[in-house]
């Protein structure tokens, strides 16, 4: 028997036939719980494996659709990392969809089952790849487009893919908003930095790209040099000319050159996220703060991001890779689908705060401030350091080598940060060291320090660090990052060695009173070539350390403040139930419940109705109108005319300053009774995203407080005319469907009066026609409605009744066959064409137009309509039809003019 076993019997009591049934009955509960519960729940997209031409190759994609959308969405071309293929980001590719978004991934040449070869996101091959696929979108009827072959599309990627994003934008102008994460600024400088080859970087990503020669990822592929795999030959060169000599020449320095974004930031006009890992001694923070830099020089808006990760770090932390995936959405949501504010200028950033007690995973602190300071800080510390000038060894051809990194092992996060994977060789580095700090130093950024170096060669390679150590003596070098720097042109005597100032890799890190910090010089590290000739330097670093600082308001963390939250909010519940209560029985004994008898059966009676503000502007100068029972009732004037300050003042969102309203004879006041027999759309629709229409109409309405059986959801829905996408998430619907929900929610309950501000906002023709129809079915069974509209054709045909308002006064009001009147035109529908035209031009008649196949549009110049029925008869033409030819917007630009000044609503 198993101990689990044991236990459970020890703990469980025992079964007897009393408890048999119960036991019987729950086993069954939980077994249907747990089918529930694995039950395959259907994905919110769909997608679709495909072969796309590149420039001239061919790409292994995926296209993904979000399974709910409703016509037309923007769309997102998301690129991998160096080594990796449409897999790769497929998880990122699958939230994008569920958020609504076009997903196009895909492999880059030389990769996986793409054909072709690496040329390192040249402007030439992989960016012209990337244009191809662009021309792609704008043909899908599924994309947004701005323009033809301009598709609606964003672009994101890490690494490799991140310089692919920011050299497309350079160099296509129609992407729309770019978000490169952990990439590159100048290839040259990021493989050299300081003069100095990243041998153990450069070698994991060429052996990535030769070791597909042998895979081919799953697809055949040619046989080529087996020195190089499927790097392009220029590459391959370039590659072992510095790995052999650890210089580039000019040939490799073009082209690296070519492959970086810094030759195109200055053309770059999409909106731009950029996110940086402060773990991260491939591209560090320096090489995004290029990037921010030049893509903000020309204007371009520009916000940056760091978090804790990196191609050390790998994601970072679950709070940080929460934060990066929020403002990444932020931003593709704004630029793309025009939603939400402008995305401020607010840089975040996060600092290791300790490790989670649940899995020793570490734990950062988010922080922001109102704008990105760079990798100098907002203000700077100065630390002093104490030590004399002192001889190192550089080893032959760097070996043994100091180790500061282990390129390619992202796992690697927490022994990073602990400094657990720094090692000095004794003999080849020399220290200097701070006293005990007497306050904490927040540093975020690139600290700066001046040493003196002397070599017999003339020369000299050296790897600086800064250390944290604490009082016991364990030293942290933060992320595993080293500034190399090769030094030539140097004396044989330190004496005569002029200063040279180094500039360390950024960092984010709070060192800790009681610490102290260490710089360290050294003369080889693993990561880097180092020269082949032993050799001996000495070395002197000046007193003066200058560390960034960057102070920052702290984002707050959900699970630290939960509890907090949560009795606030229960705080101000109960604190609201009180006010509530007290005003509501104040207005109880204030409210007015008489009812003017009169007008007990009419659905609105507006009288003397006047608005006027404190600064002396008058919304509306003097109406009154009546609505009765079975009549729709428009509501016309030209912007400004005053319709929408009437309707906020029916609805109870403003005060009138004259005039009396009646609702079924009841006087209206905010927070009247009366208002439950009255259901409104005014001034748009709101809902929540996350939320069906059903589940927002339910909410609704439980806000309400009303019987549930009141509602009559399923007669509102049937007007409405929304079928089965009630029960889609209204973060899906086209701004129609918007429109539909928020009349099937004013009409919940079936309220004997409606009214709707703009209902036809923003629908085309044939959401117009349906939403005619809705309106006109609604008026029925003694119910009225509403409604304030700018289409005067479309309340021609849907209205009974019009209230025509200019400049806050009514200038006509009535039946809308009054208000068109009588008309010096008519339309004839007839057998014969020719031969009507023939009789009434005989008749004298001032014109005849010819209108569709058996119509024709007659003024009739004071001849009678009955005489021109009589002729055409006598003459053998039928008459089918004979109509005014008078429209709505003749009678309204007759009674307002063509000025469309009008008071102006507030």
């Amino acid at each position: 028997m198993s101990a689990l076993t044991a236990g459970l019997r020890r703990a469980l009591p025992r079964l007897n036939r009393r408890r048999a049934v119960p036991a019987a009955a729950a086993l069954a509960v939980l077994a249907a719980a747990a089918v529930w519960a694995v039950r395959p729940e259907q994905s919110a997209w769909t997608s679709e494996d495909l072969r796309l031409a590149g420039a001239d190759v061919e790409l292994d994609a995926r296209f993904y659709l979000p399974r709910d959308r409703d016509g037309k969405v923007p769309a997102v071309l998301v690129a991998h990392g160096f080594g990796g293929s449409k897999d790769s980001v497929r998880s990122d590719a699958e939230s994008l969809a569920e958020q609504g978004y076009a997903v196009l991934t895909y492999t880059a040449r030389g990769f996986g089952r793409s054909t072709g070869q690496i040329h390192l996101d040249s402007p030439d091959h992989e960016v012209k790849d990337a244009q191809r696929l662009l021309d792609w979108l704008a043909t899908r009827p599924e994309v947004r487009t701005d323009a033809a072959n301009d598709p609606k599309v964003a672009v994101v990627g890490g690494s490799y893919g991140g310089a692919l994003a920011l050299l497309l934008a350079g160099q296509d102008q129609r992407v729309d908003a770019i978000v490169p994460q952990i990439t590159w600024n100048d290839l040259g400088t990021s493989l050299v930095p300081g003069g100095v080859f990243k041998k153990s970087w450069a070698g994991y990503f060429f052996g990535n790209g030769a070791a597909t020669l042998m895979t081919g990822g799953g697809r055949p592929q040619e046989q080529g040099d087996p020195a190089c795999g499927r790097f392009a030959e220029d590459v391959c060169k370039a590659y072992l000319q510095m790995a052999t000599t650890g210089v580039p020449d000019e040939t490799t320095t073009a082209l690296l050159r070519k492959s970086s974004p810094a030759t195109v930031l200055n053309q770059i006009k999409a909106p731009t996220l950029l996110i940086q890992g402060a773990v991260d001694s491939l591209f560090p923070l320096s090489e995004a703060d290029a990037n921010a830099q030049g893509i903000a020089a020309a204007g371009t808006p520009v916000k940056v991001a760091w978090f804790t990760g990196g191609h050390d770090g790998g994601e970072g932390p679950g709070t940080d890779s929460d934060r990066v995936k929020f403002l990444t959405l932020q931003w593709l949501d704004h630029y793309l689908k025009g939603e939400g504010d402008t995305p401020s200028d607010a840089f975040t950033w996060s600092r290791v705060a300790g490790f989670s007690a649940m899995d020793r995973d570490l734990v950062t602190s988010g922080y922001s401030t109102d704008t990105y300071p760079g990798i100098t800080g907002s203000g700077t510390t100065d630390v002093t350091l104490s030590g004399a000038a002192q001889p190192i060894a550089n080893p032959p051809n760097g070996n043994p080598g100091a180790i500061s990194s282990l390129p390619g092992i992202g796992g690697r996060l927490s022994s990073l940060l602990s400094g657990g994977v720094a090692m000095d060789i004794p003999g080849q580095h020399a220290n200097w060291e701070s006293a005990p700090l007497p306050a904490a130093i927040d540093v975020a950024g690139a600290p700066t320090v001046r040493l003196r170096a002397a070599s017999p060669t003339g020369e000299a390679t050296l790897f600086v660090k800064l250390y944290d150590v604490d009082p016991n003596g364990m030293s942290t070098l933060s992320a595993g990052l080293v500034a190399p720097i090769r030094l030539t042109g140097l004396p044989a005597d330190i004496a005569q060695a002029q200063p040279t100032t180094v500039t360390l890799p950024a960092i984010v890190r709070e060192i800790e009173a009681g610490h102290t910090i260490r710089i360290t010089v050294a003369t080889s590290d693993q990561a880097f070539l180092s020269p082949a000739a032993p050799a001996v330097y000495t070395v002197a670093v000046e007193s003066a350390l200058t560390l960034p600082t960057l102070v920052g308001t702290p984002i707050a963390d959900p699970g630290s403040v939960w509890w907090y939250a949560l009795a606030g909010v229960i705080a101000v519940i109960v604190l609201g139930l009180i006010v509530l209560l007290v005003v509501s029985r104040i207005r109880h004994r204030r409210r007015d419940v008489t009812v003017v008898a009169e007008h007990a059966d009419t659905p609105l009676v507006v009288t003397g109705l006047r608005k006027a503000y404190g600064d002396g502007f008058v919304a509306v100068q003097e109406i009154s109108f009546t609505v009765k029972r079975g009549q729709v009732v428009g509501l016309l004037g030209p912007n400004g005319a005053g319709k929408t300050t009437t309707l906020r003042v029916l609805m109870g969102l403003t005060q009138p300053t004259q005039g009396e309203i009646y609702v079924f004879g009841h006087r209206l006041v905010s927070g009247a009774p009366i208002l439950s027999r009255v259901g409104a759309l005014v001034e748009g629709p709101g809902f929540l995203p996350h939320l069906s229409g059903y589940q927002n109409l339910k909410a609704y309405w439980q806000a309400t407080g009303r019987p549930w059986e009141d509602a009559r959801f399923s007669e509102a829905l049937e007007i409405a005319g929304l079928g089965e996408s009630v029960h889609r998430k209204t973060r899906k619907y086209s701004h129609g469907m918007r429109q539909r929900l928020a009349i099937a929610q004013a009409m919940l309950g079936l309220p004997e009066l409606l009214v709707l501000d703009e209902p036809t906002d923003g629908l085309d023709p044939p959401q117009i026609a349906e939403m005619r129809r809705v309106l006109q079915r609604y008026a029925t069974d003694g119910r009225a409605v509403l409604v304030s509209s700018h289409l005067l054709a479309e309340v021609e045909q849907t209205c009974t009744h019009a209230v025509v308002v200019n400049k806050g006064r009514i200038v006509a009001s009535g039946p809308v066959s009054d208000i068109v009147g009588d008309s010096p035109s008519v339309q004839l529908d007839v057998t014969d064409v020719p031969a009507a035209t023939r009789v009434l031009e005989e008749l004298g008649v001032k014109s005849v137009k010819t209108e569709g196949d058996s119509s024709l549009i007659v003024e009739m110049n004071g001849t009678a309509r009955s005489e021109v029925v009589a002729s055409l008869v006598t003459a053998g033409v039928g008459v089918d039809r004979l109509v005014p030819r008078r429209r709505l917007e003749d009678a309204f630009l007759s009674l307002v003019g063509d000025n469309s000044r009008g008071s102006g609503d507030r």
